[in-house]
């Protein structure tokens, strides 16, 4: 099976963090930029969900249709369990990867910061 990319990974973090009941698509872009800072475009939300989806990642079910959303459904998200596999494979393979740099990286970012005032 293919990796999933960094913001697969966000999605798939933003879908567990909001438990089936609450993710949605307007939740998970909120709960992506509030915990990455980044302005993330709901397009590119959608569709890397519909990208998740088809790879047999997360799955969906149509939520309860109300008069404030027109009569539309509201789409769920969950996290399937080759989904929680493949991304657990991505944050060990982060984690192998940092392990003993944090020094380092701290040292290199204070740099890229410059010096303080």
């Amino acid at each position: 099976m293919a990796g999933v990319g960094e913001f697969e990974q966000l999605v798939l973090l933003a879908v567990l963090r909001l438990g089936e009941e609450a993710a949605y698509g307007v939740k998970i872009r909120q709960a992506i930029e509030e915990g990455t800072g980044r302005d993330i475009a709901a397009g590119a939300v959608y569709t890397t969900l519909a990208r998740l989806e088809n790879r047999g990642l997360v799955g969906s079910r149509a939520g309860e249709s109300t008069p404030e959303r027109s009569g539309n459904r509201r789409k769920y998200y969950e996290v399937l369990p080759a989904g929680a596999a493949a991304l657990y494979r991505a944050y060990a393979a982060v984690q192998s990867m940092a392990r003993g740099l944090e020094p380092q990286l701290v040292d290199l970012a204070a740099q890229a910061n410059g010096p303080s005032r």
